[in-house]
């Protein structure tokens, strides 16, 4: 689906990878509705976008409150009159540690937020977009939900069922006018450890070789990108496509070398 002069939900769109999708799609000459729990985040993001912030609405909400998203939809709706997609890119991270020393209470705020936070969304537009000429559904995986990352078991597991939803919904959809696409990226430079209060184990890491992250701004295009050509699944980085193929060829492998990489960096924290 082409996104020009289009209306697009993008949540997490006050900073990092959701910020830079909503500017993407901006330029591209769609209308955007910007979603975030930071409201000084989306006032930011409706600064930067200058001349293009008349097509922004933001939106403050937390898409882990079932009612809210639900009055979201309503309010939208009334509104603007139509909505022709969602991109659902919120999404948090846990803290670099073992799943037996996570408290339940981070872990229900990770798939809260990874998951239902997504679901929510999902439930309240999909009979909308249902009725539209064509629309689609982009949902933010993660290469740690198709790979086994140690210290992000509990993240990997709420992003494999994002793509498990997403990859349901491509299925059930099938016949309709909606696409949907799954997105896996790799390292993006983002602000996603602050913003989950997670501390970044590469700054104690000593004589650790510093990791390159894909820019926001490039993961935003790929991401609009295999959107508007209707891809059903997008991996966003040469990180993510190497460990996707590499975990196809030899599970047991990849699994492995990743693991250890992870333990030394646990172990150093």
């Amino acid at each position: 689906m082409k996104v020009q002069n289009k209306v697009i939900i993008v949540t997490g769109g006050g900073s990092g990878m959701g910020r830079e999708i909503v500017l993407n799609l901006l330029s591209k000459g769609a209308k955007v509705i910007a979603i975030d729990i930071n409201e000084m985040a989306l006032q930011e993001t409706a600064a930067i976008a200058k001349n293009k912030k008349d097509s922004l609405c933001t939106f403050v909400v937390d898409i882990t409150n079932k009612a809210a998203v639900e009055m979201l939809s309503y309010d939208v709706l009334k509104g603007l009159g139509a909505v022709d997609g969602i991109i659902n890119n919120a999404g948090i991270i846990q803290p670099f540690i073992k799943v037996n020393d996570l408290s339940s209470e981070v872990i229900e705020r990770v798939i809260n937020v990874n998951f239902y936070g997504t679901l929510n969304m999902v439930k309240a537009f999909l009979p909308h977009l249902l009725t539209r000429p064509e629309a689609h559904i982009v949902n933010i995986s993660s290469m740690g939900g198709f790979l086994p990352v140690p210290g992000q078991t509990i993240y990997g597991a709420s992003k494999a069922a994002v793509k498990l939803l997403t990859e349901g919904l491509n299925s059930e959809l099938m016949g309709t006018k909606i696409k949907v696409t799954a997105v896996f990226p790799g390292a993006v430079g983002t602000n996603i450890m602050k913003n989950s209060g997670v501390d970044n184990p590469m700054q104690t890491a000593s004589g650790s070789r510093e990791m390159k992250f894909l820019s926001p701004a490039k993961a935003a295009k790929i991401i609009i990108d295999g959107m508007e050509s209707d891809r059903c699944r997008v991996l966003v980085g040469k990180d993510a496509k190497i460990m996707d193929f590499f975990y196809r060829l030899a599970p047991r492998s990849a699994a492995n070398l990743i693991g250890k990489k992870m333990s030394v960096l646990m172990e150093k924290k």
